[in-house]
């Protein structure tokens, strides 16, 4: 009698500290292109703070086309989750790519949620405008050439998300020459439109830049909001 009258008061304690039940809950985190594991480092810290489990995947973003690159990365990250437990994602710029491709031609068991910040989901007019310049490639390899916005384009040829995908785009910039060839508003790298997707659950702006998404505390708030809800708190940009 004593063991069940235990076992009761600890499902009650867990039941009024919900944050605690979290530890079947694993994010994987995928960082943008030519950037490492160490950029989302905030990100994964402020998760664990809530009680996920997170896996910071760092990857060889500019070596391998994305195709090779998500065939590897993704199991190879999910396959560190504790078994059975839900895997959500969260990702920065290309690694949203690499999750869209993944899911366009395999299934994840126990797929949780996905949140991109600042994906390239119809492509970037940079790409379109600097590809041919000396040192793109050398810079972006050949992840960084397939992101263009053309209909044959990578990102373009994949489809409609059938999965939860909440997306953060970025509206401000610090690099005003880059900006020159994307539509406005745009985050410096990718416009607010190319960020969007057919299917997806929310989409959300921001007044951050591009570079800095991953580790803006209102962008931070807003990822853990939709990991838990499955929609975005706030609904407008600067509120």
């Amino acid at each position: 009698m004593k063991d069940l009258l235990c076992f009761g008061g600890v499902l009650l304690f867990l039941s009024l500290f919900p944050g605690l039940t979290d530890a079947q809950e694993c994010v994987v985190l995928l960082h943008g292109l030519a950037r490492s594991d160490g950029s989302m480092e905030k990100m994964a810290d402020r998760l664990k703070e809530t009680g996920f489990v997170v896996i910071n995947h760092d990857y060889p973003s500019t070596k391998y086309p994305i195709e090779e690159l998500s065939r590897k990365v993704i199991p190879e990250a999910a396959g560190e989750c504790p078994e059975k437990s839900k895997i959500h994602f969260v990702t920065h710029s290309l690694g949203g790519i690499l999750v869209r491709y993944y899911l366009e031609y395999h299934e994840l068991d126990n797929l949780g949620r996905v949140v991109m910040l600042g994906p390239p989901n119809k492509g970037s007019q940079v790409v379109d405008a600097m590809a041919e310049m000396p040192g793109f490639e050398l810079l972006n390899g050949p992840a960084g050439l397939q992101l263009g916005t053309e209909p044959s384009s990578l990102p373009n040829r994949l489809g409609a998300a059938d999965f939860e995908v909440g997306i953060i785009a970025g509206t401000r910039s610090i690099n005003l020459i880059l900006s020159q060839l994307l539509p406005n508003p745009d985050d410096g790298k990718v416009s607010v439109e190319s960020t969007k997707l057919v299917g997806m659950s929310d989409h959300v702006t921001v007044p951050v830049s591009h570079p800095f998404l991953m580790n803006d505390d209102k962008v931070i708030r807003q990822t853990i909001h939709f990991l838990r809800y499955g929609q975005f708190w706030e609904e407008a940009d600067g509120r």
